[in-house]
């Protein structure tokens, strides 16, 4: 037994497209119906359990006629449409069985990089949790432009963890772990824990499973396990079939330890999931100030703009000989910043008026990059 999974008051549990569909698309209602009954036994002893869901995509294809996923935005943003409605009602039904409510939650990566729709991700979670609602997860693919060639949920099972201030995170794919080299062949074994992700630096690590229906694999479920475990979340690396032994604490899949210091989640966010715009070429002051002294960037640091973004925005900050020092939300759009570089804030407020009295990134919406900084 993993004790420390077994005693946990809050879980997240994140399963693929692959666990839940067909390989011709559609729902697979038995193996739905076998998570949630693993799921509906942990949440009866007492439990909060919050479920992130993939298959929105995959559960839409047989509806529409399509042999296999579309590769184009437009076309997957249909099948999202339709196959959301169809995924969410059949864990309704399911749950319903056990007296338990479902809600649905789905969120962009935009929900969790603005402070203020971050704390309306947090605050909407968490008192759903508090009137033993169940929410059920996905990413917002039917609006989503980037966000959904961002990949599998992984990272987004992540982010939510941390969100809601779980206690353990188990990621549920169709392989039953993390192997240290390609499953199927001969000689290789799994890894049953990881203590320092140093120790998979010759691991050769898989990405999309064979069943083709997700965008996700093992490599992206490492990283959300490197996001969580920052965070001082405790990770399951399995499969959905085992998904009622691994939630009660047994012995089975890849456990990744929680490490004992804690990185706020938005950041680890910043760090490895997102995507930067744009970038702010800084002096060596600026570089002092943001590296060592954790100050937030102001525009008499900056140098040079390159990129074309637009406030809250993700973008990268580097130093002069081209170093990335940190990644950043910033605050300007690409047009405003060429004028206001290098000049303080007290003469940008004066010029353009108090509403230009700010932080091109604030320090709590930036974190350190590079060897040693995250």
């Amino acid at each position: 037994m993993r004790n420390d999974l077994a005693s946990a008051r809050r879980i997240v549990v994140k399963v693929g497209s692959s666990s839940l569909t067909t390989r011709s698309g559609g729902i697979d209602v038995d193996r739905v119906r076998n998570l949630v009954d693993a799921i509906v036994a942990r949440k009866q002893s007492g439990t909060q359990v919050v479920l992130v869901s993939s298959g929105a995509i995959a559960a839409g294809l047989k509806p529409l006629g399509l042999k296999s996923r579309p590769t184009d935005i437009a076309t997957q943003q249909a099948a999202a449409s339709v196959g959301q409605s169809l995924l969410v009602a059949e864990y309704a039904g399911a749950f319903s069985k056990a007296d338990i409510t479902v809600g649905q939650v789905l969120l962009t990566a935009q929900d969790v990089l603005r402070r203020s729709n971050y704390r309306n991700a947090q605050r909407g979670l968490n008192r759903l949790l508090e009137l033993g609602i169940l929410p059920i997860v996905n990413e917002n693919d039917t609006v989503a432009t980037d966000e959904i060639r961002f990949g599998d949920n992984d990272r987004l099972a992540a982010l939510v963890a941390q969100v809601v201030q779980a206690d353990a995170l188990f990621l549920l794919s169709d392989v039953d772990g993390l192997y240290d080299g390609p499953p199927d062949q001969a000689g290789t074994s799994m890894i049953s824990e990881v203590r320092d992700f140093a120790e998979l630096a010759n691991v050769t690590i898989g990405g999309t499973g064979a069943a083709g229906v997700g965008l996700g694999g093992m490599a992206t479920k490492v990283d959300a396990a490197s996001i969580a475990t920052a965070a001082g979340i405790t990770t399951v690396v399995t499969s959905a079939a085992l998904a009622d032994l691994a939630i009660t604490g047994q012995d089975v899949g890849t456990y990744f330890h929680a490490s004992p210091n804690r990185t706020p989640t938005r950041l680890l966010w910043l760090a490895h999931a997102t995507s930067p715009q744009g970038t702010l070429t800084i002096d060596d002051g600026a570089v002092t100030a943001v590296v060592e002294r954790r100050l937030s960037l102001l525009p008499a640091g900056v140098t040079a703009v390159s990129g074309n973004f637009q406030a809250g925005d993700p973008i990268d900050v580097v130093a002069a000989d081209g170093r990335v020092v940190a990644r950043g939300i910033v605050s300007f759009d690409s047009d405003e910043l060429p004028e206001l570089i290098g000049k303080k804030t007290s003469q940008i407020a004066a010029e353009r008026g108090e509403a230009f009295d700010r932080e091109v990134i604030h320090r709590d919406d930036m974190v350190l990059m590079g060897a040693g900084n995250e």
